[in-house]
């Protein structure tokens, strides 16, 4: 098929597309989004993103299931395509090289047709139509100031310069390190248009972890943001031949070094520069080259560099900002606020490109937004569109509950009811998909009286959009909150996957379902057991390029048709929505030989005791199930965790009673837990900069308790957890 581009200049080579072969074993999804965390969320946090780590073993551990699998829509029985073969450039739909090419994944019609842009493409046809609206919105003491697209891309074209004049080479990194910002946001870009990869660095990576990123990328430049980050970066300096220049981007230098330049010093080196080096880099770049790499939290081993090409950022914030319908700002300018972490994909497509595509503004919080900051931002910006992790939510609804405990008889009466009214009539208008035709006079009222008032308290009475994703979110979180007239919509996708691949909308959502595919992109379950359940495997213009450098890992990512293998475990139900149930690396086979995965089962206890902080299942080559608990921490965790909390030792035993109770079988059931002395947390090292459960750590952080639990047989006359004498 042939294709032309807005820009001929930009395409001086033809790119290579493709489909699928037999488009009617492929199955239709949705489009996703992503949220983040208050408080102890710290760090980093993004898109459901359950990054590529650890699916390579999970098929093994799947072909042990019902070995057929199915496109979901058909039930053609076809085996798991062999590894794939060396690629030559530009005709395969991988490549590990910084300088490789990939064939697009194009399709014959609809989305998937849609001709592939360069980020300059797509930013210069974004300033064409938006160029005096503003683009970025930045607080500078009490005071918000702007700027416009217009100023927003020549910033970005001069920092491009500045690069080049320090000695960006092709497809070299620029790493930035440091929290979301005005200049974050230009370097990224500026590292693009020079020709080089953007790569975001976590802001809680040691120096070793900062080094092992700057190698891999060969980054000529890094970007920090304050003297604490840049300590880091001086320590490890010595050890990165290819670096050339440090740029420190927020407070004053506190020593002159060599090559190392304040943020208003660097952009001054390309202000005069001739355009035409620049120019000709532009002019020579391609939609299926690489231009950004996202580096995965890797629960084991080390961190792979996901390559993402022009096309994987600009068709995916066409393709979800179509989904999503997002306004452009010609007609209404959606408002977006960014503070999640944005060395995470989710964060760069919701704070950066898919506000691009429609020409929306974006605000930056404050670099304590986690710590409680954010909820006054959200209230002075008053965003159209926001992406809450769990936590985030989690937090809000905790801090709204203790407020309500508060008020007057009459008040809690009145919320009640209010909430009431709210869930059924949310709940009947998920059901008709949106299509209530009147609502109820008591809703209207509920609105008017509670609904209204809670959304300006938070500052979401104009969000139209509330996202949640990264991790799994409880049942009750999602109910509070849709029995406040404000429905979470979660999405699901990975760094692998540009962010999304599915999405719930309002006219399309269910409870605890992550949503329906992005149109132009496609899910097939690898290998569904009984009950449906499978490796979930994504196709579209989404799936990343391959992991620099690693074509082991990228094999097995990849199978050899394309389809990118999650890791992830899932279903679809009758009417398409995806539910996540579990990673197949997660799953624990007890000595008995049962398959349980733990996260349902973590979940159901997480709801029966609100108490509860995180909960992780033991049972892998066990005799029976264990769990280890962790409480929220307004308690003294050292009574409970000693057993000397009686009345809460009970309400989690009945609440484990009540999980068990429901279990399918006596080998799903939890036979003994006990609560640990601290909550897991990121600095801990329990958990990754998503809040994921790193399990290989915890096994290891916790090996004598959970050994404790095997040391003597358990009989069925004994109680599972004696509690303490009165």
């Amino acid at each position: 098929m042939h294709l032309t581009a807005c820009e001929p200049t930009a395409m001086s080579t033809a790119v290579v597309m493709d489909h699928p072969g037999d488009a009617s074993l492929l199955q239709s999804c949705g489009t996703a989004d992503s949220l983040a965390s208050l408080e102890d969320v710290t760090a980093e946090s993004t898109a459901n993103e359950s990054s590529e780590e650890e699916s390579a073993c999970a098929r093994e551990v799947q072909s042990n299931t019902k070995a057929e699998q199915s496109m979901h829509t058909e039930s053609g029985v076809t085996p798991r395509p062999n590894s794939l073969s060396l690629p030559t450039k530009g005709t395969e739909l991988w490549t590990t090289h910084r300088d490789g090419e990939v064939k697009l994944r194009m399709g014959e019609s609809g989305p998937e047709a849609e001709p592939p842009l360069t980020v300059n493409q797509m930013f210069t046809s974004t300033v064409q139509r938006f160029g005096n609206y503003n683009a970025l919105g930045w607080k500078e003491g009490e005071q918000w100031k702007t700027m416009t697209y217009n100023d927003y891309y020549k910033s970005c074209r001069t920092a491009a310069k500045s690069f080049l004049k320090l000695g960006l080479e092709r497809y070299h990194g620029v790493g930035i390190l440091g929290f979301n910002s005005v200049e974050w946001f230009i370097a990224d870009i500026g590292a693009i248009l020079a020709g080089g990869f953007a790569v975001g660095i976590y802001t809680t990576n040691s120096p070793e972890a900062c080094q092992y990123v700057a190698e891999n990328c060969q980054a000529n430049i890094l970007v920090v943001e304050n003297h604490k980050q840049l300590q880091k970066i001086l320590q490890i300096q010595d050890k990165l031949p290819h670096l050339k220049a440090i740029i420190q981007y927020k407070d004053e230098l506190k020593e002159k070094k060599p090559n190392l330049y304040t943020w208003a010093e660097f952009m001054e080196l390309g202000r005069d520069e001739p355009d035409a080096q620049l120019d000709d880099i532009i002019s020579s770049q391609k939609p299926n080259q690489c231009c950004t790499l996202i580096y995965t939290s890797g629960t084991t081993g080390q961190p792979k560099g996901v390559m993402l090409s022009h096309d994987n950022l600009t068709w995916t914030a066409f393709a979800t900002g179509r989904d999503v319908s997002l306004t452009d700002a010609d007609k209404l300018q959606e408002v977006v606020v960014s503070y999640l972490p944005l060395s995470h994909i989710a964060a760069q497509m919701l704070d950066i490109w898919l506000p691009m595509k429609a020409g929306g503004i974006t605000y930056f919080a404050q670099p304590d937004a986690l710590k409680g900051s954010l909820a006054n931002t959200l209230r002075e910006i008053r965003p159209t569109a926001f992406m809450g992790v769990p936590r985030v939510w989690e937090k809000m609804q905790e801090k709204m509950k203790s407020i309500g405990a508060k008020s007057s008889t009459v008040r809690r009466k009145v919320a009640s009811w209010a909430k009431d009214v709210g869930l059924q009539t949310n709940l009947n208008k998920m059901e008709l998909n949106g299509n209530l035709s009147r609502k109820p006079l008591n809703y209207r009222l509920a609105k008017r009286l509670v609904f209204r008032k809670v959304r300006k308290a938070l500052g979401l009475d104009r969000c139209t959009r509330c996202y949640t994703g990264a991790a799994p979110i409880t049942k009750d979180t999602l109910e509070f909150f849709l029995s406040l007239d404000i429905p979470l919509f979660e999405l699901y996708g990975m760094s692998e996957s540009s962010g999304p691949h599915t999405i719930s909308l309002p006219d399309a959502f269910r409870l605890t379902s992550c949503g329906k595919i992005i149109p132009g992109c496609k899910t097939k379950i690898f290998n569904p057991d009984a009950d449906g359940n499978g490796e979930i495997c994504f196709w579209g213009r989404h799936v990343f390029m391959g992991y620099l450098n690693m074509p082991d890992k990228t094999e097995e990512a990849l199978d050899a048709d394309g389809w990118l293998h999650s890791g992830d475990l899932g279903k679809h139900d009758q009417d398409d929505f995806l539910f996540i149930t579990g990673r197949i690396k997660e799953l624990i086979i007890t000595a008995g030989g049962e398959n349980i995965p733990p996260v349902p089962i973590e979940d159901a206890v997480k709801e029966a005791v609100p108490l509860i902080s995180n909960a992780m299942l033991i049972g892998d080559k066990r005799k029976f199930l264990s769990m280890l608990l962790t409480i929220k921490c307004q308690v003294n965790i050292g009574e409970i965790a000693g057993g000397r909390d009686r009345v809460v030792y009970t309400a989690i035993q009945e609440g484990i009673n009540r999980v068990n109770e429901k279990a399918t079988s006596n080998a799903q059931r939890i036979q003994k837990w006990t609560v640990l002395e601290k909550d897991f947390s990121i600095p801990g090292g329990e958990l990754g900069p998503t809040m994921k459960l790193k399990r290989p750590v915890v096994m290891k952080m916790y090996k004598d308790q959970i050994e404790n639990f095997y040391k003597e047989v358990l009989t069925p006359t004994t109680p599972d957890n004696p509690l303490p004498p009165k």
